[in-house]
This record gives structure tokens, sequence and C-alpha cells, in this order.
């Protein structure tokens, strides 16, 4: 790591200070770093020289810079990518706040209403990226970032462009796939030429259901047995994890890991829909937040956002 450190700062010194290790593993490392001409904090993903070796970079740089034009809330940006020898790195605003997947090893399973909240941020990201034609591939909590603006997701679309742009099987053969056993739809699993959007509604749901029972979903398996659970075996039903969850949440969470991406939510806006529905079917959602609020009718989910954004804002 000393030497992969060494190597960004001679590379990337004269634009931006490296000022510590951030996370990451296997296929990339992510440092913070100071942007020297704009004086802002920046986060530098770093891809393994394993992976960035079986890239083709001028193919990866195009895919990236296309993704770069995706602006939204709720949408963590690319800024810029480069490279330098084996060195294959893009960057991106640094968030404050923390990873979903923090908030979840802190807490467990969340309550129902930061679940909501959560959620019409992720499916605004998705609406507005699936209507330009980009699939993110690889929803999980761990691009889910928590911040006072809400949530919002990263590293969109660089799933598939690292698909696209590889030069070999050497990015596979090295367990690097393009999605993540725990969240993964069947169909991209088997590498289906005709997935689409659904693939992310599986992985939303996938996150819904560990967001609300507090466990992953398929758990305590190898990553090939994991996968091979999403194409074959039924989920426990949620409401046998969890009792007090809205049935109609717990029925649009379920719609959504269908084997057949047919039998799922058609799209975000779906979803989005659904959510704002989910307070007509089994009771209103409350906490103790906004127990003593007065919920107009048909519009739970939006409430539900404004009594709860302050609760999915933790400090690091």
């Amino acid at each position: 790591m000393t030497e992969l450190v060494d190597r960004l700062r001679q590379y990337v010194g004269r634009d931006f200070v490296i000022e510590r290790e951030l996370g990451g593993g296997g296929m990339s490392h992510l440092f913070i770093a100071h942007e020297r001409t704009l004086g802002r904090s920046v986060v530098v993903k770093v891809l393994s020289a394993e992976v960035a070796g079986a890239l083709s970079v001028q193919r990866f740089r195009r895919e990236v810079l296309l993704l770069a034009r995706l602006q939204h809330a709720h949408i963590v940006p690319i800024l810029a990518t480069g490279e330098a020898d084996d060195v294959l790195y893009y960057t991106m605003p640094f968030i404050e706040g923390e990873s979903l997947r923090q908030r979840l090893a802190r807490d467990g399973a969340l309550p129902v209403g930061d679940v909501v909240v959560i959620l019409r941020d992720i499916l605004g990201a998705l609406s507005y990226a699936h209507r330009r034609g980009v699939i993110h591939r690889d929803i999980k909590p761990e691009n889910v970032l928590l911040s006072e603006g809400g949530a919002l997701v990263a590293d969109f679309g660089i799933a598939k462009a690292m698909s696209d742009a590889r030069t070999s099987s050497a990015i596979t053969a090295t367990g690097v796939m393009v999605g993540t056993p725990a969240y993964i739809a069947p169909e991209q699993a088997a590498a289906d030429p005709t997935m689409d959007e659904r693939v992310d509604i599986y992985a939303t749901g996938a996150m819904a259901y560990e967001m609300l029972s507090g466990e992953v979903l398929f758990s305590g398996l190898s990553p090939y047995r994991q996968i091979a659970a999403h194409a074959l075996n039924t989920p426990v039903p949620l409401a046998e994890r969890r009792a007090a969850i809205p049935p109609a949440l717990e029925r649009l969470v379920m719609q959504c890991l269908q084997k057949d991406p047919n039998d799922r939510p058609a799209s975000a806006d779906a979803m989005l829909q659904a959510l704002d529905n989910v307070a007509t079917a089994g009771g209103r959602v409350r906490s103790s937040a906004v127990a003593s609020a007065e919920i107009p009718r048909g519009g739970i989910a939006a409430a539900l956002a404004d009594a709860f954004r302050a609760l999915i804002s933790p400090k690091r």
C-alpha cells in the first residue's frame, strides 16, 4: 500500500495532495485528497493494477467521461479521470457523512421511515439515470452515501464501463465481476445480453430487504452459492424477519426480488409511486419523530422525507 501511495503522489502530486486512505480493497483503493487549484477535498479512486491491466484505458476513460455528464442531486458526480503507467484513477467529490454500509453495520435494521427516505433518494437517482440509458449495475450499501443532502449514489455506471473496457477475460478470472453477489439479479449473474434497468430494481430490493431486516439476503454463503441462491431460492418473507413493516412496503420489496424481471416493478418511477401509496394499504407509517404530525393522505413519502432527513445525517 505504501508503494501505491508513493506512486500516486508522484503522478498526481501537481494537482492533488493525498491526505489519507479512505478504504477499498481488491478492485480499487480510495484516498482523500486536497485539490490544489480549487481548494476542495475529493476522493481519488484508484483501480488495482490487476484490474487496470485488463482494461482498455482509452475505452474506460471514454466511458467514464460519458458518465461524468450525469448531474443529479442524489448522484455523486465524476469529476475527472486519468492514468499514469499502470495507475488508473478517477475523482469524485468528498461527501461528508457515512456510507449506508457503515450505518447498517452500526445500527442493524433501520427505522421504516429512514428506509423510505433513503429509498426515495436512491430511486430518484435511478429514475434520472435510467431515462438517459445508464444502468448502475452495482447498487449496494457501499455505493450509497448518507449526508445532510440525503442519500447519494456513487460509482454510477462504473461497473458497466469496466465490463465494456475489458481487453481479456483476466478481469473475471481474478474474481472481479460486474455486480456484487449479495445484490446481483439472476439475469445479471448469467450475463444475459437483454438485461435492462430492472437489474437495478432487483439490487435496490435486496438492499431494502437488508435495511428493513438487518440481514443480508442469502447471507452465510460463499459468493458463488449466494449468486445461485438469487437465481434459485425464495427469500424468507420480510414479515417473518420483522413484523412491524407496513404490508404494502413488504409486498413492494418482495416484488423487487422476483426472479423474472417481468414480475418486478417496471421502473424506478413505478417504485416511487408505490412508496407514495404505502400508507393507503396498511395505515400510516409513523415513528416518534412524526407521531404527533398529521400527514396528508397520499403524501406519506414526502412527509417522511422531511421528518427523517436529519436522522440519516450522522457525522464522521
